[in-house]
C-alpha cells in the first residue's frame, strides 16, 4: 500500500473500474439480494456524509456493536472514509465490558442493533454520544439525510487525506485472559493481511466469470480474521454474504452455495458433527470412515486404500449439506483435528490451514491450495518473517504487526512480536503449531502437558460439545466435559435416560460413553500425560458467561473460577 493510500480508497475505485460487479450479497424476506460496487459505494459514500454533518472529525472513535451484517460492513466504510477510527464490539459484551471500551476508547458516535445497547453505550459515554447513535438498519437512512448538504467533494478530501499509516481500528482483545486491551492497527496493517490472503488464494479468490466465486462471512466483524475477510473479499471482488452467527450456515449453505469458506477450526467441527446427526447410522460410519481413509492419503501425496470406497448417496447428502459447490475451506484461529481435516478433504473440500493473532492483523502464516501439509498452518505469508525462539515461541515480523496497544502505542513494527504461541518450522518452512504457552499444564510431579490435543480428540466424540483439561500444580491431568444438547437427546432415547431434570451429569451410562472419548485420547500420550478423571457439565460453555472468547477458544482462568467447586471433586486425595 502507498504511503497515500487507505482501505476506504478500494471500494472507490473498484466502483469507477467496474461499478456493476457483485461485491456483497444481502439477506432479505425474499432471499439473497446481490449489491454492486457502485451501489455499496453510493450507500458508504451517503453514510460519510451524515457522519460529517454530525460533526465527526478525522481520529474520532466510532464504536461499531453488532452481529455480522450488510450495514455493519457499511458502516466500517463510512467510518474509515472520514478518517476516523473503527472501534468493533461483540453483541455478546457484557455491560461491564461495554462499559470497560467506552470508558477506554471515549468514541464520539456508536452504531448498534437495539435500543438498549444504545442507550447503555450513550450513558457509559456521557454527553460526547449523546444524539449520535445510530441504530444498523432502521436508522441508517436518518443519518444519510442528515448529510444531504454535504457534498461529495468534502466526503472526498476527507478520504484522500487519509494514509495508510493513520490507525484504522482499534480491536479490544483480552484472548484467553486477562482485561481487553485496544490493539491499534493502522490501514496498512490490515491491507497488507487482506492482500497476502487475495495473493495465496487467488485461484481461490478469482475464479471464471461464468462460475465466480462467493463465500459466507459468518465470522465475528467485531474479530480483526472477520474484518480481514471482508476486507480480502471487497479486494478480489468475492461475492459475500454475511450472516450473523455460525448456527445459521446449515440452513444458510444449501441457498446461498458458496465456493469456499473461512472459519475457525471448532465451526469446522461443528459442521463435520451436524452432517453426523442428520445423515448417521452404520452405514454413515462406513462412509464416514471411507473419506477419512482417502483424505488421509490425499493431504499426504499418496493413494487412497482400494478398501475406502465412499458410498455415493451419502456422498451426495455431504455436498448437498454444503450448498454443492463447496471446494475450499480455510481453518485458522486454532489447530484443526487431523481426522476433521481428513474428512473434508476425502469429500472434495480441501482444507487450508492459517495462523495469525490480533496484533498481527490475523495473518501470520497460510497454506495455498495444493500446496499444504498435513498438520502445517502454512508457511509466513508474502513479506514476513517468523521465527522459533529457544523456549518454542513463534516470533513474527511483517508489515501486518500492530504499532501497539491504545493509548500509546509503544511497539515499533519492526520489532518481533512474541506471539505466545509455541510452534516449529520445518525443513520447507511449514510452520506448526504445537501449544500455548499459557496453555501447557506443568503437574505437581513436573510434567508439561498441551492440553489441545487431548482436548480435540476428546471433542471427536458424537456427545461432546467441549472439553477443558485441568492440572496446574496438581499431581495429574483431569478434565470437564460438555455434552451436546442434540446428540445427547438422541442417545437419551436409544438408551430410556430420563432427562427431565437435565444433564444427567452421573448416569453410568453416559459416563461410560464419554470414557470411550477419553481413552481414545490418551493413547496419544504417556500415562503421565493421560486424563486420569473427569466430570460432566450441566451446562455448555459460552461467550456470554464469558468462557469462550470470540474464536471459540477456552478461557480457562474464567472457566477454572466458574467450576471451582467441580474441579475440586476430581482430586479427592
Amino acid at each position: 500500500m502507498a504511503d497515500d493510500d487507505n482501505l476506504a480508497n478500494v471500494v472507490f475505485r473498484k466502483a469507477e473500474a467496474d461499478p456493476s460487479a457483485v461485491v456483497f450479497s444481502r439477506k432479505t424476506a425474499e432471499g439473497w439480494l446481490d449489491v454492486g460496487y457502485d451501489e455499496f459505494a453510493r450507500l458508504v459514500l451517503g453514510l460519510a456524509k451524515g457522519l460529517v454533518a454530525n460533526g465527526i472529525s478525522a481520529g474520532d472513535r466510532v464504536l461499531i456493536l453488532g452481529g455480522t451484517s450488510f450495514e455493519w460492513s457499511a458502516a466500517d466504510f463510512a467510518v474509515l472514509s472520514v478518517g476516523a477510527v473503527a472501534v468493533p464490539v461483540y453483541p455478546t459484551s457484557s455491560a461491564e465490558q461495554i462499559h470497560h471500551i467506552v470508558a477506554d476508547a471515549r468514541p464520539s458516535a456508536c452504531f448498534v442493533e437495539t435500543d438498549d445497547q444504545r442507550e447503555l453505550i450513550v450513558t457509559a459515554a456521557g454527553q460526547a454520544l449523546r444524539g449520535r447513535g445510530w441504530l444498523l438498519g432502521s436508522s441508517l437512512p436518518a443519518l444519510i439525510e442528515q448529510g444531504a448538504a454535504i457534498t461529495d467533494a468534502e466526503v472526498t478530501d476527507r478520504r484522500q487525506g487519509v494514509r495508510a499509516d493513520d490507525v484504522a481500528t482499534i480491536v479490544y482483545t483480552s484472548g484467553t485472559t486477562g482485561v481487553p486491551k485496544g490493539c491499534l492497527l493502522t490501514h496498512r496493517n490490515i491491507f497488507a493481511a487482506a492482500a497476502n490472503v487475495v495473493e495465496l488464494l487467488d485461484t481461490v479468490f478469482r475464479r471464471t466469470p461464468s462460475d465466480p466465486a462467493s463465500t459466507l462471512l459468518f465470522l465475528p466483524l467485531a474479530h480483526v480474521y472477520g474484518r480481514v475477510v471482508q476486507f480480502g473479499c471487497v479486494l478480489a471482488g468475492v461475492r459475500t454474504g454475511l450472516v450473523a452467527t455460525p448456527a445459521q450456515l446449515p440452513a444458510e449453505l444449501p441457498i446461498f452455495r458458496p465456493t469456499f469458506l473461512i472459519g475457525v477450526p471448532y465451526v469446522l467441527e461443528k459442521i463435520r458433527k451436524a452432517a453426523r446427526q442428520a445423515l448417521g447410522g452404520d452405514r454413515y460410519d462406513t462412509a464416514e470412515a471411507a473419506a477419512i481413509a482417502v483424505g488421509h492419503a490425499r493431504r499426504r501425496g499418496e493413494q487412497p486404500p482400494a478398501s475406502a470406497v465412499i458410498d455415493a448417496e451419502i456422498g451426495k447428502q455431504w455436498r448437498g449439506m454444503l450448498g454443492g459447490r463447496l471446494e475450499h475451506m480455510v481453518a485458522g484461529g486454532a489447530s484443526l483435528e487431523p481426522s476433521t481435516a481428513d474428512f473434508f478433504t476425502g469429500i472434495g473440500v480441501e482444507i487450508i490451514g492459517a495462523y495469525g493473532l490480533t496484533e498481527a492483523s490475523s495473518t501470520v502464516s497460510m497454506s495455498a491450495p495444493q500446496a499444504n501439509r498435513a498438520g502445517a498452518v502454512g508457511r509466513p505469508v508474502p513479506g514476513t518473517t517468523v521465527a522459533i525462539a529457544d523456549d518454542g515461541e513463534i516470533l513474527v515480523r511483517g508489515p501486518q504487526v500492530f504499532p501497539g496497544y491504545w493509548p500509546d502505542g509503544g511497539h515499533p513494527a519492526e520489532n518481533w512480536l512474541a506471539t505466545g504461541d509455541l510452534g516449529r518450522l520445518d525443513e520447507d518452512g511449514f510452520l506448526f503449531i504445537t501449544g500455548r504457552r499459557k496453555e501447557i499444564i506443568v503437574t505437581s510431579g513436573g510434567k508439561n502437558v498441551a492440553p489441545a490435543p487431548l482436548e480435540d480428540r476428546v471433542r471427536l466424540h458424537a456427545l461432546v460439545s467441549n472439553c477443558m483439561l485441568v492440572g496446574e500444580g496438581r499431581p495429574y491431568v483431569t478434565a470437564l466435559i460438555t455434552v451436546d444438547p442434540v446428540v445427547l437427546a438422541r442417545w437419551a432415547a436409544e438408551q430410556g435416560v430420563d432427562l427431565s431434570g437435565g444433564v444427567p451429569t452421573d448416569d453410568a451410562r453416559l459416563l461410560a460413553e464419554l470414557s470411550v472419548g477419553v481413552e481414545a485420547a490418551n493413547r496419544l500420550v504417556s500415562r503421565a500425560e493421560s486424563i486420569r478423571r473427569f466430570a460432566v457439565l450441566a451446562e455448555d460453555f459460552s461467550m456470554e458467561k464469558g468462557q469462550l472468547t470470540a474464536s471459540l477458544r477456552l478461557r480457562r482462568a474464567a472457566i477454572e473460577a466458574d467450576f471451582d467447586a467441580v474441579i475440586a471433586s476430581l482430586y479427592p486425595d
